[in-house]
């Protein structure tokens, strides 16, 4: 069978390109996919032959410039319930898309649930396929085991919040990452609050032993100790069940205020201690942290913990860019944590 001269009016193959170069369709494979074992003059005349027959890789979605995908990944390991009802997340997509588009790179994500070894499969996939130049990682875990994983694949990772325990893994996040939930505790006390809850999120999460550590000591300062903690998978129905739990106790032992790890489930847990017959904050102070939309269009207004989510979303994006020797813009300026007073927080009740 006579092949196909490069040159004819059908679309090109990759073996019309290696033709061209004179190389093998391997040799070929690995100049698009950015494989080692090619010399820089071989590299240069597979890259010339495909763009003189403008032939591009469109099954593995490679650009041949850079050998780029031009695109980022980021794989969600909770459940599509929980990611549903969390504005956060689409926050700090936002900050990440509004680096990615001006630079004409997309954002690749992959929403797999909690099942144990999800997340792990689709990183391998991602970097075997070659569809994505880097992946941005969220919610630090104890023990993380992604680094080390991205390290063995070669996928550049910028995680967004710190490593549980010093790692060359690149991350951003706010200098001073203390002061807002500091300050929360300051206001409740200051209110004349003792009985303080705090319903945190899963055990595993960076952030949580942090904050829960914050929250400790921010009472042990004033001789106090937390009046409960209870974990909770950051979902609205874990915040109901918490409030309920919390309230079911007598007069006595009820907290007078409950923070809670984020917004959704402080506005939850809110609306659950209102349906039970709790004014707010007559009765109980509640406080939130993110520092989301939906805490201004409740009533009352959400008392919470500002975070600068868009733009820890953006200077991951920056850093990703760095790591791959790409053009990028300054990283932006991340204000750290800050206490925003709202109307769900209140003097302690007379005999409380």
């Amino acid at each position: 069978m006579e092949r196909r001269k490069p040159g004819k009016a059908a679309k090109p193959t990759i073996a019309d390109v290696a033709a061209l170069a004179g190389v093998s369709v391997s040799a070929v494979s690995k100049v698009v996919n950015d494989r080692g074992g090619i010399s820089a003059p071989t590299r240069k005349r597979v890259l010339d032959a495909a763009a003189k027959l403008r032939w591009s890789p469109s099954a593995t979605a490679v650009a041949l410039r850079g050998a780029r995908t031009r695109a980022i990944g980021m794989v969600a390991g909770r459940s599509t319930d929980v990611l549903a009802t969390d504005p956060h997340f689409t926050l700090l997509i936002s900050g990440i898309e509004r680096e990615l588009a001006p630079a004409d790179f997309g954002l690749l994500l992959h929403i797999v649930g909690e099942e144990p070894g999800a997340e792990e499969r689709a990183y391998r996939r991602l970097a075997e396929e070659r569809r994505v130049d880097g992946v941005i990682l969220t919610e630090s875990r104890i023990g993380d085991p992604r680094f080390e994983l991205l390290r063995q694949l070669r996928l550049p990772a910028v995680l967004v919040g710190e490593p549980w325990r010093e790692d060359p893994v690149a991350s951003v996040g706010a200098e001073d990452q203390e002061a807002g939930l500091r300050d929360a505790v300051r206001h409740l006390l200051e209110w004349g609050h003792r009985r303080i809850a705090y319903v945190s999120g899963p055990e595993d999460r960076v952030h949580t032993v942090y904050r829960r550590r914050v929250f400790r000591s921010a009472l042990a300062e004033r001789g106090l100790r937390p009046w409960r903690v209870l974990v909770s998978d950051f979902s609205a129905q874990d915040a109901v069940a918490a409030t309920r739990e919390l309230l079911a106790a007598d007069a006595a032992e009820r907290p007078t205020a409950i923070l809670f790890a984020n917004d959704t489930m402080a506005v939850a847990g809110m609306n659950a201690a209102r349906r039970l017959g709790f004014d707010v904050p007559g009765e109980l102070s509640v406080l939130g942290h993110d520092d989301l939309p939906l805490g201004e269009l409740v009533f009352p207004q959400l008392t919470t913990v500002a975070q600068d989510v868009e733009a820890l979303g953006r200077a991951a994006a920056v850093e990703m860019f760095r790591l791959l020797d790409l053009p990028h813009s300054p990283p932006p300026a991340i204000r750290p944590p800050t206490l925003i007073p709202r109307e769900s927080t209140g003097p302690v009740a007379d005999g409380s």
